[in-house]
């Protein structure tokens, strides 16, 4: 039977998780190696400099420091490059690749000069060290960590067979593949356990998106409900951008709806509302305007306006949207359609934050509308003398 090589190293990279999922906690995951690969870059540089005193005081070599002085500085840079990218959104999971490789280069370079080059009459224990720590901190794929272990043990092992003598390099290479194995092994239980941590936080957030959107939505209209209408509404009052003059407050019900629904049903009746709840979504993406269902058959809407006289347009545009749908209703005094009342309060920004008061008036406005004859929209304000839209 043959074996699916690529099959098996997608299981290895995916684990228990479908690709989406391992994809979607690899992408937040990802920048924390950036973060990392700045912290464990100045504390290599700190360690690696402070250990050029050694051969500068005591072996009096002044090349050995200079490698050792030239591997801190490299380090050092890579710390500046990525705190540097911190501070950018400029960051990409190929630029955090390259840096993790130029990071794992550095050390094992520096590692296989102390184990082999300086001192060949010697076990490779500190480059051991080395390839079992190098890749802890970090989350990458299985097949990228493959990659730099296989190039790390390749490496030494050339340059183990070059310099030492076999007595020396045989058990060299077999503590350096055992090393490596060991490595791979950690990082993989780690990424493992972090991806699933990331995994849970995700879900967890999801759901409690998911609960506050049901806490702020209407279900029947999917417009927001009351609560957060009055949320919104007091967010209005306080956060009114400097360009806008006028708030604008309008509280509107569906003319003789409970004849509507006496006469068709109630399943009728919130289809209804569904269609309602549909146009006023749509007069929200087309101008901006936040409604919502406060009540049964009232919907209340916030609007900023920089020209008061700009109101009539947007009712025009509210009231040609609920025509638009023509839902027949019968049992209706003054259509043979839907229509809808509806109260403005204008008030200019800023003079009020009492949104209880303004939805108040708004509201009496609506009553106004339906002793008007219904059908129409009454517009008033303080600074505005009282007015009818008829349709």
């Amino acid at each position: 039977m043959r074996i699916d090589i690529r099959k098996k190293l997608d299981f290895w990279r995916f684990y228990s998780f479908e690709q989406e999922q391992y994809q979607k906690c690899m992408d937040k995951l990802f920048i924390n190696n950036l973060y990392n690969l700045h912290k464990i870059n100045i504390a290599f540089a700190i360690c690696v400099g402070c250990s050029t005193l050694y051969p500068i005081l005591v072996d009096k070599d002044l090349i050995k420091a200079g490698i050792y002085l030239t591997v801190a500085i490299v380090a050092l840079l890579l710390a500046v490059f990525a705190n540097y990218k911190m501070q950018t959104a400029l960051v990409n999971n190929r630029l955090i690749y390259i840096l993790t490789t130029l990071f794992y280069i550095n050390v094992m370079s520096f590692g296989i000069y102390m184990c082999v080059w300086a001192t060949p009459d010697k076990l490779a224990t500190t480059f051991l060290c080395f390839l079992i720590c190098a890749l802890l901190m970090f989350v990458n794929s299985p097949r990228f960590n493959l990659s730099l272990t296989l190039g790390a043990i390749i490496v030494f092992t050339i340059s183990t067979v070059m310099i030492k003598s076999p007595e020396n390099y045989f058990v060299d290479i077999i503590n350096t593949c055992i090393a490596g194995l060991i490595s791979l092994s950690f990082n993989w239980q780690i990424t493992r356990l972090r991806i699933g941590l990331e995994l849970s936080t995700s879900m967890l957030e999801d759901d409690r998106d998911k609960y506050l959107d049901q806490s702020t939505t209407d279900e029947l209209t999917q417009l927001s409900n009351r609560r957060d209408f009055m949320q919104t509404f007091q967010r209005y009052l306080s956060n009114y951008r400097t360009s806008d003059d006028w708030l604008c407050v309008a509280i509107s019900d569906i003319d003789f709806f409970k004849n509507y629904n006496d006469h068709y049903g109630h399943p009728q009746g919130d289809e209804c509302l569904r269609s309602i709840g549909r146009a006023f979504n749509q007069l929200k993406e087309n101008l901006g305007v936040y409604a919502a269902r406060v009540g049964g058959e009232e919907f209340a809407i916030l609007w900023f306006e920089k020209d008061i006289s700009h109101v009539d347009t947007v009712v025009s545009d509210m009231t040609n949207l609920i025509k638009e749908l023509k839902i027949p209703h019968a049992k209706s005094k003054v259509s043979e359609y839907v229509t809808m009342s509806m109260g403005i309060y204008v008030e200019r920004c800023g003079s009020t934050t009492d949104e209880q008061t303004l939805y108040d008036l708004a509201d009496k406005a609506l009553y106004a509308a339906k002793g008007s004859g219904r059908n129409c929209t009454i517009v008033c304000g303080r600074e505005i003398a009282q007015y009818k839209i008829p349709v």
